[in-house]
């Protein structure tokens, strides 16, 4: 048992050398390659076509301007989702828990989403920062907070992704522990326990789909704003 819980968020070395870039490269060896045949197997299949209605449902509310984004967008949501989904096996180690990667994804990207709106559309993307009709005494504030709010997004997009992760890591750890102390105790707890954890276990796969698609999706409203 470890001494301290958060011991499974620390990025584990091998004589020296740092673990994170083999659990950041591992993703991309699992997804299916296509084949030269005619018909791809069922598993590509079913792959394309994940990947096409998610690509389709993506793009539907942005122009043509920033549909350039969807080769980045898509990818960058399937590897989320298998970096989060890998977290979850015994033995292994979740790199988006980490808060320092998940800002390090988000700064870049909204980066280029407000410097593409500066340099396309200078106007637009300044008129955010002052809501129309607003009264001269309020001009002042409004635009100190719009400005505040721009620049928490990445933030937000980084500790959401982080918070979610690390909270269901907790709490799965925390019950795991309780069921292995109470099954010589009592046992009938101790499986009940083990029930809520597997339910437990079922939900955070979940978090770990619908956080990877929240954060892609953020990223696209944001283009959508500046394009």
């Amino acid at each position: 048992m470890m001494l301290n819980f958060f011991d499974q968020f620390m990025s584990p070395t091998l004589l020296g050398i740092p673990l994170i870039v083999l659990a950041l490269t591992l993703p991309w060896a699992l997804f299916p390659v296509p084949s030269p045949r005619w018909y791809d197997s069922r598993l590509l299949a079913l792959q394309n076509w994940f990947i096409n209605r998610y690509t389709q449902q993506l793009l539907l509310p942005l122009n043509l301007g920033g549909h350039k984004w969807a080769t980045l967008l898509t990818s960058l949501m399937l590897y989320l989702m298998t970096l989060n989904m890998l977290g979850l096996l015994p033995y292994t180690y979740t790199p988006t828990t980490q808060l320092s990667l998940n800002l390090g994804l988000a700064v870049p990207l909204w980066l280029a989403t407000v410097l593409i709106g500066l340099r396309n559309e200078p106007t637009h993307a300044l008129a955010h920062l002052l809501p129309e009709g607003t009264p001269t005494p309020l001009i002042p504030v409004l635009i100190i907070i719009e400005t505040i709010s721009l620049f928490i997004r990445p933030l937000a997009l980084g500790v959401r992704l982080t918070a979610n992760l690390t909270a269901g890591h907790l709490l799965m750890q925390l019950i795991a522990t309780a069921a292995f102390v109470l099954l010589p105790l009592m046992p009938t707890v101790a499986i009940l326990t083990a029930i809520v954890l597997f339910l437990l276990t079922l939900l955070e796969i979940a978090v770990a789909l619908i956080q990877a698609y929240v954060f892609v999706l953020l990223l696209s409203l944001y283009l959508q704003e500046n394009v």
